[in-house]
């Protein structure tokens, strides 16, 4: 069963990415007579560079990847695996591939604008600035989710932060290879990949144990001097550094799957159309599939995150505007195709990792035992000792990724929301367009966060936030479509943002008046009480904010496409 689904799900992406991709890529948006990029007309050498699109593709895909389509995958499987699955499938298809590839476009066609200057240019000032305060609650609770399920991981394996210090390391001395020196991309890489078995060898002889706040700090220094200094310098040689992790655990992770031939009963095919998922305090609540399962598969599947990183950074260094299809479009099918290895493993392993305490493990620890276990069963040559550690660190990896790229946005929308303060108060604009301080802000606000709750409460928080982003950027879109490219083509942006919409509002609606009490119930519980209290407020924020998103795009849906 596991060598079906594996090879099923492979030849879903490969077919669609070579017809469907490049229909989009010639037909609609006729990329190959598309004039120079503004990585190349707009170079600066910090957030304008052009790159290779290989070297693009690991940035970004470590960059929108993260711990999501881990984490939501594993917490998805009380449904049962072929409810999650199909969400993954469908939703990667029809609507995460279409969403990252023409957001990343029109950013590249916008001079690497943000998508909320998209947003405002398409359907109006009121749209911008509402865009702008949506993006901001998004970035504060990315960190804050992410945030929580690294220093959980750190705390929870010493080797995993040693292994994951030496791999910044290594990124260092790899990008100084790649962009200072002669030695060029090709030898860069190599010894880029032999300071990674180095970093795991260091980590494995040198674990630690520090406390949970300890790693908090930590991360919070971390992603403000990740987010602030020069891209060429740490994150893009990092981020591609990291994109080997991905190689290698799909290699050995998809050849397990379809060797193995693994049937999936660890859990059923389905359990219950409202099995418990979401709940403060370790408390589990009854979740119904619909409209509840954006709130816990984004990432794999769909991911308004990602149009802030195809706008954020990867659409300043895209080389060559054709280029989008391979890391805008691809990056997405292989993010789903992750997702499907970590049902495959979780559905054929788990038990043999977990026995009895499968469905009771933390999600991520659900993962990393499955996989774990799946890979080094059927490949002896790679032990289980050495698999969990790749695991562990691949995921956390991934994670901060996320968490120094969403910090590096935030402090692009503080400092490009400071703007109308330049003359009306030019010391407070001083102030907030500082990078430093605007860095300081997200990172403080979503590390605060995250230490009052824990990933299981915000994760279904963010993912809303996030599938909401989606759906809004998939309207934006859908106007740029109909506007500038070719009304023709309309029809397949805007009826599955249409039904996001729906079913993501329909769930975030559930989550305020269903889980947010649920923080109150104890009220001596003063951490429960601010979690909920700030979450709560900032879901609040956003349905309110949406709903004035969505009656501007109605009015200026009405109005005349520029192309007849």
């Amino acid at each position: 069963m596991t060598t079906l689904i594996a090879l099923l799900a492979l030849a879903i992406y490969l077919v669609f990415y070579f017809t469907y991709g490049r229909v989009l890529r010639d037909k609609l948006l006729k990329s190959k007579e598309a004039p120079d990029a503004p990585s190349k007309r707009l170079s600066d050498g910090v957030d304008y560079v052009p790159t290779s699109k290989y070297v693009l593709f690991g940035h970004h895909f470590a960059s929108i990847a993260g711990a999501g389509p881990i984490t939501g995958p594993a917490m998805a499987v009380a449904w049962g695996w072929l409810p999650g699955l199909l969400w993954i499938w469908f939703g990667n298809i029809f609507l995460g591939a279409i969403h990252d590839y023409l957001a990343l476009t029109a950013s590249v066609r916008y001079d690497g604008r943000s998508v909320q200057f998209v947003a405002q240019d398409l359907i109006g000032k009121k749209a911008g600035k509402t865009f702008g305060w949506f993006t901001l609650c998004l970035c504060i609770l990315v960190v804050a989710a992410f945030g929580d399920i690294v220093a959980g991981q750190f705390a929870a394996d010493g080797r995993v932060f040693f292994a994951f210090v030496f791999f910044c390391i290594a990124a260092l001395i790899a990008g100084f290879a790649m962009y200072r020196s002669k030695l060029g991309l090709g030898w860069g890489s190599l010894i880029g990949l032999v300071l990674i078995i180095l970093a795991f060898w260091f980590g494995d002889m040198l674990p630690v144990k520090m406390s949970k706040d300890t790693y908090f700090l930590i991360i919070f220094v971390y992603i403000v001097l990740a987010s602030t200094l020069p891209v060429n310098l740490l994150l893009q040689p990092r981020d591609y550094l990291s994109s080997f992790f991905l190689y290698f655990g799909l290699l050995v992770g998809g050849i397990a799957a379809v060797i193995s031939a693994q049937p999936l009963n660890a859990i059923p095919a389905f359990t219950s159309f409202s099995a418990k998922l979401i709940g403060p305090a370790g408390a589990l609540q009854p979740s119904p599939f619909w409209p509840t399962v954006p709130l816990i598969i984004a990432c794999g599947a769909l991911s308004g995150f990602h149009a802030l990183v195809a706008s954020g950074t990867s659409a300043k260094q895209l080389r060559e505007e054709k280029d989008g299809l391979f890391v805008g479009y691809g990056g997405m099918l292989v993010e789903g195709f992750l997702a499907t290895l970590v049902i495959v493993s979780i559905a054929g392993f788990g038990g043999a990792a977990l026995g009895d305490k499968l469905m009771t493990t933390p999600a991520l620890n659900r993962f990393v035992q499955s996989f774990a276990t799946m890979v080094s069963s059927q490949l002896p040559f790679l032990p289980m000792s050495f698999m969990t550690l790749f695991a562990a660190v691949w995921v956390s990896t991934f994670a901060l990724t996320t968490l120094d790229t969403t910090n590096r946005l935030g402090r692009y929308l503080v400092q490009e929301m400071a703007e109308p303060l330049k003359d009306k108060n030019p010391g407070a604009f001083k102030f907030f367009s500082n990078k430093w301080v605007a860095s300081v802000i997200i990172a403080f606000l979503g590390i605060f966060l995250a230490r009052s709750g824990g990933y299981t409460v915000l994760w279904p928080a963010f993912s809303g936030a996030n599938q909401l982003l989606a759906s809004v950027v998939m309207l934006t879109v859908a106007v740029w479509v109909k506007k500038k490219l070719n009304p023709k083509y309309v029809s397949a942006v805007l009826i599955p943002a249409v039904i996001l919409w729906v079913t993501v509002t329909a769930a975030l609606i559930w989550y305020e008046i269903i889980i947010i009490p649920v923080f109150f119930a104890d009220m001596t519980k003063t951490l429960s009480v601010i979690t909920g209290s700030v979450v709560g407020i900032i879901n609040l924020f956003m349905l309110i904010l949406n709903f004035i998103m969505i009656n501007s795009f109605l009015k200026n849906w009405k109005t005349k496409s520029a192309i007849a």
